[in-house]
């Protein structure tokens, strides 16, 4: 009898694993469908009012009752609280239940954001949309608590790649960016199925990939290394000083304004200020409003004013802090990409080559995620650099981001993002980013006093 039992367990045992890919190929196939569909009509709609506010730049005079109406929207939808992709991250970590109705309020929420001109991103919204999407599908499907975090990273790969169309930084994006310094290995090949999903179901839609062509790749030496390791530095820098910036802008709101709605109208108000002293600066130029693609692609051909990478932030962190929508990656690509442009001829690097290393060690600073911006480089730029790009320019990149994120400390977007292990050192240290910079800086004093 014990025998029978024996064999049963091992059977069992023996069935299981390709019972688990089997049901992961079908439900990465599944998010990545509904995900890349949505992810597909987010970006024409985001399109749609992006072209529409450039061709009646009056819109930008809706920018405070466009910030009231989203605040308002939010109240009336119960989700006064929202926490952005903060709320995916504890979804992630701790299974969290996402609201399936957080997907059409963050896309009505980030549409209204652009069409008014407010100075935001796009993937806050759709890292949002897609794991609230794949976290609602996991609960109807009864799936485990376990299983429902690895659903909903796989929402976050689809929805991700769909937009941008880099599937290996997305599915990599969603097992890194939770919990810095681990990575969650169990749900690499739903992550990965669900991304390609999703970039197959947004390119049979027509939506393009983004990529970039970079000049002035110079070979792996000596010199080059250093001037990289320079340009690490620069970007780390700049990376804490974003964050700051993030996390200091609601604070100052709340503490003036703590009136949500008035805040949010103020906020589009200065917004617009803004846009008029930039105007009479430079006549016509709208370059802060909206996502700011036009200067990112301006910036990696080698072209960029020296003023455009704090410009940007100050508008987007005014824009984000007072209550609109949106995301903070494509501002950060945004700032790298102007401030690299803008330095790299002062350590002898081709301006384009610099934006493309600020694109992605910036974001490496901001987002504590080195494995993602070393793909993000890979997917970025590969494919279309007039046959520059080799294993030696990877190699430089790597080295720039890791400079980057050794030194960008414990800064980061998310709150609720958690540094699991030292940058420093080989220690445990499991705190939220924010705090573990605090902890870190405390521990330093405690044993300077020692």
């Amino acid at each position: 009898m014990n025998g029978v039992l024996k064999d049963r367990d091992t059977l069992r045992h023996w069935l299981e694993q390709p019972g688990t890919f089997i049901k992961w190929l079908i439900f990465a196939g599944i998010s990545g469908v509904l995900c890349g569909g949505v992810s597909t009509g987010f970006y024409y709609a985001f399109s749609a009012v992006t072209d529409l506010r450039q061709a009646h730049p009056w819109l930008l005079w809706l920018l405070p009752a466009g910030g009231a109406a989203i605040v308002l929207l939010y109240r009336v939808c119960g989700m006064e609280k929202d926490r952005g992709t903060n709320f995916v991250l504890v979804a992630v970590r701790e299974d969290q239940p996402l609201r399936l109705r957080t997907a059409p309020l963050v896309f009505l929420s980030t549409i209204i954001t652009h069409l008014v001109g407010g100075s935001s991103g796009r993937e806050g919204a759709i890292l949002q949309i897609g794991g609230s999407i794949s976290s609602k599908l996991g609960r109807w499907m009864h799936l485990d608590d376990k299983d429902r975090r690895i659903i909903t990273m796989c929402g976050m790969s689809a929805a991700f790649s769909a937009l941008f169309g880099t599937p290996l930084t997305a599915a990599m994006f969603s097992m890194e960016v939770t919990s810095v310094g681990v990575l969650y290995y169990a749900a690499i090949v739903p992550c990965v199925l669900s991304s390609i999903v999703g970039l197959w179901v947004a390119k049979s839609l027509g939506v393009p990939a983004t990529a970039f062509s970079l000049q002035g790749v110079p070979n792996l030496n000596v010199l080059t290394l250093v001037q990289v390791i320079g340009m690490g530095v620069l970007f780390a820098l700049l990376s804490i000083l974003f964050c700051r910036m993030m996390h200091a802008a609601p604070k100052l709101y709340e503490r003036f304004l703590p009136r949500p709605v008035i805040r949010a109208a103020v906020g589009g108000a200065l917004v617009v200020a803004l846009t008029f002293l930039v105007w009479l600066w430079a006549p016509g130029s709208y370059d802060y409003n909206g996502a700011g693609e036009a200067v990112i692609h301006a910036a990696v051909e080698g072209q960029a004013r020296p003023e455009a990478f704090l410009l940007k932030m100050l508008f987007t962190t005014i824009t984000l802090g007072a209550g609109f929508k949106g995301g903070e990656i494509v501002p950060v690509f945004f700032t790298g990409s102007t401030f690299g442009c803008t330095v790299a001829p002062l350590l002898g690097l081709h301006p384009s080559f610099g934006a493309g290393l600020g694109m992605v060690s910036v974001f490496c600073g901001v987002t504590n995620c080195p494995l993602t911006s070393l793909l993000l480089a890979l997917e970025l730029f590969a494919g279309d650099s007039y046959g520059m790009f080799t294993g030696q320019s990877l190699c430089l990149f790597a080295v720039c981001i890791a400079v980057s994120y050794m030194l960008s400390g414990y800064y980061g977007l998310y709150s609720e993002q958690k540094i699991v292990y030292s940058k420093f050192r080989a220690e445990y240290i499991d705190q939220k980013a924010n705090e573990a910079r605090r902890e870190s800086g405390r521990d330093e004093r405690n044993a300077d006093r020692t």
